[in-house]
């Protein structure tokens, strides 16, 4: 059976002046899969990831996300992809149904359609009662499991999770997890970066970046076996130790 790739990296290669944030990586990602993107600060993956939302256009290589070349088609990428950043994700002024309306217009959504997936999500998230409540009223883990759903609100093949499960309680934490592997059962990629080493586990595979290079990339089984470990901490302790650069 053919795996089909929803995102592919050869050689990509971010640098600004004598700098080389991301420093020739590879990979694939398959349709489904729930791939772990690791390392510590300053390692090169938020560059990695904005290159393949689209955001930012790569030095070199190749790169493709939903089958579109990252340097000439990233508009056609940034409508074909789901994201949330830990930072920045809702518009605290709005009301929960203002920000689905809102992205909803941005993704090209008819009204209709919009109208029917509002109610859809609100009834997943038990916030019905909610709906015309401003975002920046609501407690921290609701926010993030809105946020998630407003990234799948346009049903994209492929989200992009930027740290999102950053300050949330343990309990939250599970039931987004819980809200991912659904996501992902149902077809959707995704594309995770964590510092949370027990979430690494969760993943399908794991890429973990030291110095804007992947320094290990298998499944969470396949890197503990490697290094001769029970903890993905231990894993990514072993190989950030012989990072060079700190910022």
């Amino acid at each position: 059976m053919e795996h089909k790739y929803t995102i592919t990296a050869d050689q990509l290669t971010k640098q600004f002046g004598d700098f080389i944030a991301v420093d020739h990586i590879s990979f694939a990602v398959q349709q489904g899969e729930i791939f772990g993107f690791l390392g510590a600060n300053g390692a090169g993956k938020t560059t990695a990831m904005r290159m393949l939302c689209g955001l930012s256009l790569p030095s070199s290589g190749k790169a493709t996300v939903a089958g579109y070349d990252v340097f000439t088609q990233t508009e056609q990428i940034k409508q074909s992809i789901g994201y949330m950043s830990q930072k920045f994700s809702l518009y605290e002024d709005l009301t929960v149904t203002e920000n689905m309306r809102f992205y909803g217009g941005i993704y090209g959504m008819r009204i209709a359609a919009i109208k029917d997936r509002a109610k859809e999500i609100l009834a997943q998230l038990h916030l019905q009662g909610e709906k015309d409540t401003l975002v920046k009223s609501l407690p921290l883990g609701w926010k993030q499991k809105l946020a998630f759903s407003v990234a799948m609100f346009h049903r994209p093949g492929i989200v992009f999770l930027d740290e999102p499960t950053g300050g949330v309680d343990p309990i939250t934490r599970r039931e987004f997890w819980e809200m991912i592997y659904a996501a992902a059962a149902a077809g959707t990629t995704i594309f995770v970066t964590t510092h949370y080493m027990d979430e690494a586990e969760y993943c399908n595979r794991v890429s973990i970046m030291v110095d804007g290079q992947i320094a290990a990339m298998d499944t969470p089984a396949g890197l503990k076996k490697q290094f001769a470990t029970d903890s993905m901490e231990t894993v990514f302790l072993q190989l950030a130790r012989k990072a060079v650069r700190t910022e």
